[in-house]
């Protein structure tokens, strides 16, 4: 009975050494990089504005839940895909990043109000921007289907900017940034469907929030004295 009982210690002590040993490395962006898969998003992030935040940063949860969820069994199950199925391929990768986790370190937008040209860079600037987060992710939270802070911006990260925009920010739709852009994506994948996407995945005039359509009028989300002169 006691020598069984100090086979189970030596185990459970190899075990957490070996564990401790590998969450470190597993935490690295360059492990990450080793996957071919995994390989392209992790160059568009050694050149994004968030080349100093790590992958589990963003993508991992803080707390023991997160970590067991996002980090053990996540990563488990895309060991087990790599090896023994078949590897998603980059262009039609798909990971939720939690809003909570975004708000960590931009938790201050939510007490801005932007009826402004703050922050924005032109053309947006130019065709008076409205967008109050705080409103938005209320929003998000009453629809409960998993809208966030990457609904509009999921390709901060793992994207370029595009039709002459300085920042990553959604694709325009009026005349002013109307310069021709194809993502560099085979059509109708996971990541090309995300870089065409603008605000009118919501606005559209279709969808509804608390019983009423949301509202696709231009004045909805740019100032009336800018937008006039921008529209087709």
């Amino acid at each position: 009975m006691g020598k069984s009982l100090t086979l189970i210690l030596a185990v459970l002590v190899v075990l957490a050494l070996g564990g401790a040993a590998a969450i470190p490395l597993t935490n690295q962006p360059t492990f990450c990089a080793g996957c071919h898969t995994i390989k392209p998003a992790y160059d568009s992030w050694a050149r994004s504005s968030h080349k100093d935040v790590t992958c589990v940063d963003c993508h991992v949860r803080p707390g023991l839940s997160g970590f067991l969820q996002d980090k053990v069994y996540a990563g488990l199950e895309d060991v087990a895909i790599t090896f023994f199925g078949t590897p998603t391929e980059p262009h039609n990768l798909q990971s939720h990043v939690y809003s909570s986790v975004c708000l960590g370190c931009h938790r201050a937008i939510l007490r801005v109000a932007e009826v402004s040209s703050r922050d924005l860079p032109s053309p947006v600037k130019e065709v008076g921007l409205i967008m109050d987060h705080r409103d938005h992710m209320a929003a998000f939270e009453k629809r409960g289907q998993g809208e966030g802070c990457t609904t509009c911006h999921s390709r901060v990260v793992h994207g370029t900017p595009i039709k002459g925009y300085p920042i990553v920010i959604p694709r325009g739709h009026v005349k002013l940034d109307d310069q021709p852009h194809t993502p560099d994506l085979p059509p109708d994948s996971k990541l090309w469907k995300t870089t065409m996407a603008d605000c009118m995945r919501c606005h559209d005039g279709k969808q509804t929030h608390e019983g009423e359509v949301l509202s696709n009028r231009c004045e909805t989300c740019h100032l009336p004295d800018k937008i006039g002169g921008f529209l087709f």
